[in-house]
């Protein structure tokens, strides 16, 4: 059986976004505190944000589902998204026509939901303002974002902010099973821990990578969720980290290094990640750590601002050694 047979031909992670409050499997605070907005019908203007596959929009749309019965919800409900076009032009057209046009029903206040709003120009969002102000009696907004600082103090002033942190690993792991299950997708432990190391917290991550691994393998273990996403194998990373500690020759560790880089399709900066985690764990001198993990870090930044990998895997390569020779001298002077 194949994906869509037995219901939408959707992505997994729009196929099972929660359809209630109820449904979220995180965040009890603060869905427990926007129920009682609710119930009590005085919602106010919400400012939800957070990293990335934390719940924030799937927490507004299933508050939005219900608030309104499914025929109000297209002339009730405003969604933009990055996607759109949301400069000062669309914020005195569309939201404000969307804001100040009353409806038929009796629903209460329309919502003006702004995805990403970390996206919008400066102008838009002091634009933005005086609208919320003025038609505050006929709807509410819910602005999205990723960085509350790219947000201006005067929209976070006027409205009820809530963080959205990431999930924990006992949060993602009931609803990744309820998935699995439904979908009768064959998981092993170690590759559900793959997903939840790989994912930090964000569930949407998660979702559509059990999704891929599943189409490309047809069986979740660790070894294909690494190979799908193209993250580095732990064997791989044992071999580089033992290359590292105890290959004398910097020429043939270099191309030992660089041979499995080529034939694995690994990225430099995803091995130096990993090998951060595990270096911390080898018993070195806090000065020879703290030295090596220094270089690490430079080597990291030379990376994310576009120097070569060839030159900064050289670098790194160099810096064990160093740290090898300062092991060997303490040993030597002790």
């Amino acid at each position: 059986m194949t994906v869509g047979e037995t219901g939408q031909n959707l992505p997994w992670v729009e196929k099972y976004r929660p359809k209630r409050l109820d449904d979220l499997v995180s965040h009890d605070d603060i869905i427990k505190t926007i129920n009682q907005f609710m119930k009590e019908n005085q919602l106010p203007h919400l400012l939800f944000y957070g990293p990335p596959g934390t719940g924030k929009t799937s927490t507004i749309l299933a508050c939005a589902k219900q608030m309104y019965t499914p025929q109000q919800f297209s002339s009730m409900v405003l969604e933009l998204n990055a996607s759109d076009d949301r400069g000062i032009g669309i914020v005195r057209g569309q939201i404000l026509s969307f804001a100040s046009t009353r409806t038929i029903f009796k629903a209460g206040p329309k919502l003006i939901i702004l995805d990403e709003a970390d996206a919008m120009t400066n102008d838009a969002q002091n634009a933005l303002r005086r609208i919320i102000e003025k038609y505050t009696e006929n709807v509410r907004f819910c602005i999205i974002c990723n960085y509350l600082g790219k947000i201006i103090p005067a929209l976070q002033s006027r409205c009820t902010r809530f963080r959205f942190a990431p999930l924990k690993q006992d949060q993602i792991v009931p609803r990744l099973q309820e998935i699995v299950t439904t979908e009768g997708v064959k998981m092993s432990e170690g590759g559900m821990k793959a997903l939840l190391t790989l994912s930090g917290g964000d569930m949407r991550k998660v979702l559509n990578t059990l999704q891929s691994t599943w189409l490309a393998y047809r069986d979740v273990t660790e070894d294909n969720v690494y190979t799908c996403v193209g993250h580095p194998l732990r064997a791989d990373i044992d071999s580089i980290l033992n290359w590292l500690l105890n290959e004398n020759d910097f020429s043939a560790c270099f191309k030992s290094i660089q041979d499995l880089k080529i034939a694995k399709g690994l990225a430099l900066s995803d091995i130096l990640a990993e090998v951060h985690t595990i270096i911390q764990r080898v018993k070195l001198p806090p000065e020879v750590l703290v030295s090596l993990l220094i270089k690490m870090s430079d080597a990291e930044a030379r990376l994310a601002s576009g120097s070569s990998e060839r030159v900064e895997l050289a670098a790194l390569i160099a810096s064990f050694q160093i740290a090898r020779d300062q092991v060997k001298l303490d040993t030597e002077v002790s």
